[in-house]
């Protein structure tokens, strides 16, 4: 039997056995709970008007955050099974909060991992990217500082609920021995991807192959790393009439969907790749086959048909 903290969408499930008249202990057999989590389920979270599984969710995760337990055993488990099925540390943050009220914060989920290796346990090896983790408040970034760069603090607070689309993350992928690089922007609610060659990855190619790539495409917002090769920052900001905002150093996860899209280009340029060997057609090709690719997060709608169907929205 599975841990017996039932998530949204088992909930969704008890209901809809419910309503056709599947019996308790059968419905404990479906879900592989044990029957009492059932019987517990429907005692502690029904309403007025019967078991809803939306109300009864809202119930279960406020009782749970207003006791304020300690993260125990079986809740580790619950976050070693995501990290074995790849979820990444933020992704499990969020999904246990949503699912069982838990809070446990991604920096918290690197500890438990990098304290699994040390025990020459496995769990690291499920990380995209598998060197030690460094957390915001560790060592002082000492990358050159771009002149007047305004902070992800002042970012609207519409870019964080991906209500719209036109806003954007930017990032670079360096080609082997440093020799050229690739500049990527994705937008985050349709996850459509922009990608541009540039021989150097100097200030002014990266500015003026990013005016080039989003000419003519809705843009509300860009959120930059810290490289240097951002620091044109108030020319994109001119030339495409929008705000330019850079995420805190070392902090991949607050432009998550730009590194994750980066992860699947790798599947087409792998690392050690030298990207004088690449053309224009080899990038529109990439470019094409992710934008063409149906996504979950989009209930598996192509990027490119849901930009084009939400270009205003």
């Amino acid at each position: 039997m599975s841990y017996s903290q039932l998530t949204q969408e088992q909930r969704y499930q008890i209901y809809a056995l419910l309503k056709i008249g599947i019996s308790q202990t059968k419905i404990a057999e479906i879900l592989n709970v044990h029957r009492s989590t059932i019987s517990r389920e429907l005692r502690r979270n029904k309403g007025l008007r019967g078991y809803r599984p939306a109300q009864a969710h809202k119930k279960a995760v406020t009782r749970r955050r207003k006791a304020n337990r300690r993260i125990t055993e079986k809740d580790w488990e619950i976050v070693d099974n995501k990290l074995l099925e790849e979820f990444s540390p933020e992704q499990i943050s969020h999904w246990v909060k949503k699912q069982y009220g838990l809070n446990i914060s991604h920096e918290w989920i690197y500890q438990h991992i990098w304290a699994d290796k040390r025990a020459k346990g496995p769990l690291y090896k499920h990380l995209r990217c598998q060197k030690k983790y460094r957390h915001r408040g560790g060592k002082r970034d000492n990358r050159g500082k771009i002149p007047r760069r305004r902070s992800i603090e002042e970012r609207p607070e519409v870019v964080e609920q991906r209500k719209r689309t036109g806003d954007w993350e930017a990032d670079t992928i360096v080609g082997k021995g440093k020799k050229g690089a690739i500049v990527t922007l994705v937008d985050r609610k349709s996850r459509y991807l922009r990608m541009g060659l540039v021989t150097r990855r100097t200030k002014e190619a990266v500015a003026d192959t990013i005016i080039a790539l989003l000419a003519g495409l809705p843009v509300h917002t860009i959120t930059c790393d810290n490289g240097k090769e951002f620091a044109d920052h108030e020319k994109i900001a001119s030339a495409l009439q929008t705000d330019v905002y850079f995420a805190h150093p070392y902090s991949s996860w607050e432009r998550g969907t730009n590194e994750n899209t980066n992860g699947l280009i790798r599947q087409y340029i792998p690392k050690g790749t030298l990207f004088s060997k690449l053309s224009t057609a080899d990038i529109a090709f990439v470019e094409n086959r992710l934008n063409s690719r149906p996504r979950k997060c989009l209930e598996f709608d192509q990027p490119v048909v849901f930009l084009r169907n939400h270009c205003c929205t």
